[in-house]
């Protein structure tokens, strides 16, 4: 059970990359381990020292008698204190953003690994895809 958000990595460039834990209800841990999360338009940011998941889909789960929670409520991410001020101060002056890359099972605890990012430009998205676009060709050539 791994989601991967395909889109970050294309949009942007990747510095750093973090595991952190999720705060998450009964009923939405069974929905990610069912492979019923999108992490396409979610992103991570600060609110009062605390750093929050913010815009990512877990649908509900079926079986669950009651599930009132929005699908995109924000969701409270675990890191340590000492790392999420030094991150906080590093975002505040370097104008960069969390993303998340995947979500996934460890020691049977959902984890969600964070990447540190910029943001492309157009021409470093072009570049991206002509580059993958070469690697293709050549994998092809070779076969």
């Amino acid at each position: 059970m791994t989601t991967n958000n395909r889109k970050a990595r294309f949009n942007y460039e990747i510095t750093d990359t973090y595991e952190v834990g999720i705060v998450l209800t009964g009923p939405e841990v069974k929905s990610v381990r069912a492979g019923q999360i999108n992490l396409d338009e979610s992103y991570a940011k600060f609110i009062d020292g605390e750093l929050w998941l913010v815009g990512a889909h877990i649908s509900p789960y079926k079986q669950a008698v009651d599930s009132n929670l929005s699908p995109t409520r924000k969701r409270k991410l675990l890191m340590n204190k000492k790392e999420l001020e030094k991150l906080e101060l590093k975002i505040q002056t370097e104008g960069l953003t969390f993303v998340p890359l995947k979500t996934y099972l460890k020691q049977n605890k959902l984890k969600l690994e964070l990447g540190l990012a910029r943001g492309k430009k157009k021409y470093d998205k072009r570049a991206t895809l002509k580059s993958r676009d070469q690697e293709r060709e050549i994998r092809r050539k070779l076969k």
